[in-house]
């Protein structure tokens, strides 16, 4: 499928994650990734942050208000919990929380994970996402998610990094 792997290596597309549980014979299964170089305590705490705002392009998926800059000390994420806030209000929900290794959530009929793996030069931050529908209705979905997610991921990329650099 057009767009269904950014920034991920073979293995990472082999691994299995708490999305993979859920949607028996997704018609969608898209990964990205980042390597964030810091560490994943650095890493899990800006990913907790997602229920805060979106991260991504918050024109367009946030009525232009910013997703907080700041780390919050936000506790950990919980099952039944909003995933995010988009559009002024609760999106999506958690569905399953490894804490500090990965959060699976479905938000507009898609389930994803997102993963924080160790490894020798960073932390991996990867995003698996699946999906049932139509095909004319998942490519598009693949798409939007591509451009979408890709920001997302570099945003906490940058704020995980700056972080860190603060803290040394």
């Amino acid at each position: 499928m057009i767009g269904d792997r950014w920034g991920v290596t073979d293995e990472e597309t082999r691994q299995r994650y708490g999305c993979d549980e859920l949607v028996a014979r997704p018609s969608l299964e898209a990964w990205r990734g980042v390597t964030v170089h810091t560490g994943p305590d650095a890493v899990w705490a800006r990913l907790r942050q997602l229920r805060l705002g979106p991260y991504s392009y918050d024109l367009i998926d946030n009525l232009g208000r910013r997703s907080p800059r700041e780390l919050r000390d936000l506790p950990e994420p919980m099952v039944g919990d909003p995933f995010t806030h988009a559009l002024g209000r609760a999106r999506g929900r958690v569905l399953a929380v490894r804490p500090g290794h990965e959060l699976t959530a479905t938000i507009m009929g898609a389930h994803l994970s997102y993963a924080v793996v160790p490894g020798a030069s960073g932390t991996r931050l990867l995003l698996k996402v699946v999906a049932e529908g139509p095909l004319w209705l998942v490519q598009a979905l693949c798409l939007g998610d591509l451009v979408m997610a890709r920001k997302q991921l570099l945003t906490l990329k940058a704020l995980a990094e700056r972080d860190a650099d603060r803290r040394s």
